[in-house]
């Protein structure tokens, strides 16, 4: 799985909100300064995750914006799942040679593991959540395998 620029910093942005105080927001330059991107950027990032309703805005003086829901009910899954396009469809079209259709369109041993590669990262990434990323890396880091020694499949499944 590649993580795009986009989801590493609608990421990073919900993470500096995810850190405020209750009530509190942060501007479009706020949190371009503080990941390194530009205001418009931030902008076009924070507009897209409020479309999706996981961020909203205040204005005025005590304004900007601010997650739309608790960071414990926030998942990672959720916040890719704002910019990626992940249609396995979309997939096999990519990698259909000089043809306009993949020649394994009908019959393809690969498909199956890219589906289950898709789910299994898409069930990890949805219990992992923004107030898991807001501790200190080593903390993150240990929950993270926790949840992968959980979701690793037994041999038994494998050679079924």
């Amino acid at each position: 799985m590649r993580i795009t620029a986009q989801e590493e910093y609608g990421l990073r942005c919900l993470i500096q909100l995810a850190r405020q105080a209750d009530g509190q927001g942060l501007t479009l330059k706020q949190i371009g300064e503080r990941e390194g991107i530009s205001t418009a950027n931030a902008g076009k990032i924070l507009w897209l995750l409020s479309n999706a309703g996981i961020v909203k805005s205040a204005r005025g003086i005590k304004g900007g914006y601010m997650l739309a829901r608790p960071a414990t009910q926030i998942t990672v899954s959720e916040v890719i799942g704002v910019f990626e396009n992940a249609d396995l469809e979309e997939h096999c079209k990519n990698f259909s040679g000089i043809q306009e259709v993949c020649v394994h369109n009908a019959d393809c041993g690969i498909r199956p593991v890219l589906q289950i590669l898709n789910e299994t990262v898409k069930q990890v990434l949805s219990r992992i959540t923004l107030a898991q990323l807001i501790h200190h890396e080593c903390e993150v880091g240990e929950r993270l395998l926790q949840l992968q020694r959980t979701a690793r499949p037994t041999t038994a499944a494998m050679s079924a």
